[in-house]
C-alpha cells in the first residue's frame, strides 16, 4: 500500500481519498465499516497489472474527509451512496467497471452496479450485504451486540468508546494485527465524538426486518437483480465466516454467472488470506476478461 499514491477528488466540497496503481479498466475496491482503503492493501498488487486499480475510502472514513456538524442523521446510506457516485463519475468513463465488495461497499457497489448494469464488466464480493435480513440470522452474541448499536446505547458504545475499532474489528480477525495495523485503522477515529459517527450510522442502516425502509427496498431490489443478470460474479466464501452464512450464503449461491472460491476468515478477510483472496480474483479476471 505504501507503493500506491495517494490521491484526492473534490465532491460537495469535500475530499474523497483514493489510491490507485495500473492502467487500463477500472477495477474498483468499496471497503466497509469501520476500514478504509488500507483493508485491500496486499489485495491490490495482484490486479494491478490487470488493470486500473482503485481503493476508494468512503465519506467520513480512511483519510476522506468528516462531514460539517453531523448528527444522528448523518453518514445514512444514501449520503454515503451519494459521495461515492459522485466520486466514480469523477474518476471513470463510467465504463468496463468491475466492483471488488466487501462489507457496506458490497451494498454501495451492488445498488450503483444495479443503477448503472451497462457500465458493469464483473462483482467480485466477499462477507457482503446480499438480502434484507432478520435477526435469526444473526448468531447471539452478534445479534445482542448490533441491537446494542440500534438502541440509545449505541452512542456510548462507538462515539465515546470506538467499540466497532477496539473491539469489533479485532475480534473478527483470526490473526492478531499488531500496533501498526491496529493504529491505521485507529486513525480516522481518534476523536471521540461525531469523527466516529460513520461507524456508528453503519449497524443503524443494516437492512433488518423491513427497517430501515430505504435500505431495505434498495438492497432487496438489487437482490432481485443480482439474482438473473449475467454479469459475471466471483463469490468469495469466507469459512467460517460472520454475516454470509447460513441462509444468506445459500441464497446467493443462486445467483446466475458465478464462481465460488473459499478461504479462511471471519469477516475482515482481507487480512486473514489476501494472497489467496488476491489469487482468486487475478484467476478470475484472466478468466472472464482476458481470455
Amino acid at each position: 500500500m505504501q507503493s500506491m499514491q495517494k490521491n484526492f477528488v473534490t465532491v460537495a466540497n469535500k475530499k474523497i481519498a483514493y489510491y490507485e496503481k495500473g492502467k487500463g479498466n477500472p477495477i474498483i475496491f468499496l471497503h466497509g465499516n469501520p476500514t478504509s482503503s488500507y483493508l485491500w492493501r496486499n489485495i491490490t498488487p495482484h490486479m494491478c497489472n490487470m488493470g486500473r486499480c482503485i481503493s476508494i475510502d468512503l465519506i467520513g472514513m480512511g483519510n476522506s474527509d468528516k462531514l460539517d456538524q453531523s448528527d444522528i442523521n448523518s453518514y445514512k446510506f444514501e449520503e454515503h451512496y451519494h459521495y461515492l457516485n459522485q466520486t466514480i463519475k469523477s474518476l471513470t468513463d463510467q465504463n468496463n467497471i468491475t466492483f471488488v465488495l466487501h462489507d457496506w461497499g458490497s451494498a454501495l457497489g451492488f445498488h450503483w452496479s444495479h443503477k448503472h448494469p451497462n457500465s458493469i464488466m464483473g462483482i467480485a464480493y466477499m462477507e457482503a450485504i446480499i438480502n434484507e435480513m432478520t435477526w435469526d440470522d444473526w448468531n447471539e452474541n452478534s445479534r445482542s451486540l448490533f441491537q446494542g448499536f440500534r438502541s440509545e446505547a449505541g452512542e456510548s458504545l462507538i462515539l465515546d468508546k470506538n467499540y466497532f475499532i477496539e473491539k469489533v474489528l479485532p475480534g473478527s480477525i483470526i490473526r492478531d494485527l499488531d500496533e501498526s495495523e491496529m493504529n491505521e485503522y485507529r486513525k480516522p477515529f481518534l476523536n471521540s465524538g461525531e469523527d466516529r459517527r460513520p461507524t456508528l450510522s453503519w449497524p443503524r442502516e443494516i437492512p433488518m426486518n423491513g427497517k430501515p425502509e430505504n435500505v431495505c427496498k434498495l438492497v432487496n431490489a438489487y437482490a432481485d437483480w443480482m439474482q438473473i443478470n449475467d454479469i459475471p460474479k466471483l463469490f468469495i466464501n469466507a469459512e467460517p465466516g460472520v454475516i454470509l452464512t447460513g441462509r444468506m450464503r445459500d441464497l446467493c449461491r443462486t445467483w446466475k454467472n458465478q464462481k465460488e472460491v473459499s478461504v479462511k476468515g471471519l469477516h475482515f478477510i482481507q487480512e486473514d488470506s489476501p494472497t489467496e483472496i488476491g489469487n482468486a480474483l487475478s484467476s478470475w479476471y484472466k478468466d472472464i476478461f482476458k481470455s
